[in-house]
Formats: C-alpha cells, sequence, structure tokens
C-alpha cells in the first residue's frame, strides 16, 4: 500500500471569496468527509501539495493528513483545477475508517517484453491503464502488474485474467480487454515499372501532314 504525509490546517470560514484569498496567500482550500463525521473545511500549502501530487498516484494513495496536530487516514476523491491555468482550485478527501471497504482506482504496469512484439514485429497496444476495485484501505495496492511476456500476435489480455489481491473485488468488466498485440501494418510503396516511368517522361510527338509541292498552309 502506497501512503504519504500531507500537513493540513482546519478553517472556519467558506464562500467563493475566502477561497480566493486562500489561493492568493498560497494555499489550497479543500474539505475532508467520511463516515460518521462532519465535513471539515481545511486549507493546505499548494506547494507542498504540488510537490506531493507529482510523486504519487492520487487515486490509490492513502494520504496521512495532520490537521491541526490530528492525524487522518484519507484518500483524495477529487482534485479540481484551472481549465486553462491549470492551478489547483480545491481537493476533497475522504476519511477511512477500519473495516469500511472503498473503491478506488488503481493503475495497471505492463512488464516483460511480448512474444509477438520480440519475434513476430507485432505491436502491443495498451487498451486499459487502470483497475476499478472494491477492498479494504489497508490492502490497496500500489499498482497491478500485467506480464505480457507470453501474448502472441492476435491474443489479447482480460480484466479475469489479471492476479488480484485477496479480498478484492474488481468492479470492471471480467471480459475487458487490458491490451492485444496486434500484426504489424503492413507498408504499400508503389513501385515505378519502367514503361510507366518511360511514359511518364517522354514528351507527345507532334506529326503533321506532308503537303504537295507549292501548296501553302492555310491559316
Amino acid at each position: 500500500m502506497a501512503s504519504a504525509n500531507l500537513s493540513a490546517n482546519a478553517r472556519d470560514l467558506g464562500g467563493k471569496g475566502n477561497a480566493r484569498k486562500l489561493r492568493s496567500e498560497g494555499r489550497v482550500p479543500a474539505i475532508v468527509y467520511g463516515h460518521g463525521r462532519d465535513p471539515l473545511s481545511l486549507s493546505i500549502n499548494t506547494r507542498e501539495l504540488e510537490k506531493l501530487l507529482d510523486h504519487i498516484s492520487a487515486e490509490s494513495t492513502v494520504i496521512d493528513l495532520d490537521i491541526d496536530g490530528k492525524p487522518s487516514r484519507t484518500l483524495i476523491r477529487e482534485i479540481q483545477r484551472h481549465p486553462v491555468k491549470r492551478n489547483l482550485v480545491h481537493l476533497d478527501f475522504q476519511e477511512l475508517v477500519a473495516g469500511e471497504k472503498v473503491t478506488v482506482s488503481v493503475p495497471l504496469r505492463f512488464t516483460g517484453v511480448a512474444d509477438g512484439v520480440r519475434n513476430g514485429g507485432g505491436i502491443l497496444e495498451e487498451t486499459m491503464h487502470q483497475v476499478h476495485l472494491r477492498l479494504d484501505p489497508a490492502s490497496i495496492p500500489d499498482h497491478i502488474d500485467v506480464d505480457v511476456t507470453a501474448l502472441t500476435i492476435g491474443h489479447s489480455i482480460h480484466i479475469r485474467e489479471l492476479t488480484l489481491p485477496e479480498g478484492v473485488t474488481v468492479l470492471d468488466d471480467a471480459n475487458a480487454t487490458v491490451c492485444v498485440c496486434t500484426a504489424p501494418k503492413a507498408v504499400v510503396e508503389e513501385v515505378a515499372t519502367p514503361e510507366a516511368e518511360a511514359g511518364a517522361v517522354a514528351e507527345p510527338e507532334l506529326i503533321r501532314k506532308v503537303k504537295p509541292e507549292g501548296e501553302e498552309e492555310t491559316k
């Protein structure tokens, strides 16, 4: 299970005006909610948060929040960014409760070189990059490995073939394709024949009827 630490401060004031003021001060407004607790508004240092998000898989990393000295184990449930500037606007955290299952998106990690690629010049197409799981927070994996070594051209790997931890419920279709090895695309080139080249280069011959001597050409 991947985890990370982050400091936050509780805040009493809400509203767009206060949120804009927080951002201008280098902090991001956030909220933490969960089963059996009232939602709590937070503020987080923008630089620390951006640095953290650059190094984790946000969907599957447990965040140990230190809220004014009080610990809270959470998952990031939503990250809002400005549509143009892409700066952080707001975050939602879900507090985790021991024994209460959660739904997470776990990234897939493809390992090995497919037989069809290595020996047949094929192409490995990754059709899925994450899988949705329901499980106990303590069992959240960093990623799910997909070994493609034995994959030959024309064959694929499906969700049902993945090796998953015990006690995990897969929410995706068991028959969904994770990856497929396809045949190499043929390169078709037009080869010009000598006859074709001659026809393309030769100038048309101008043929004129020979007139009898003394006859003038009609204009």
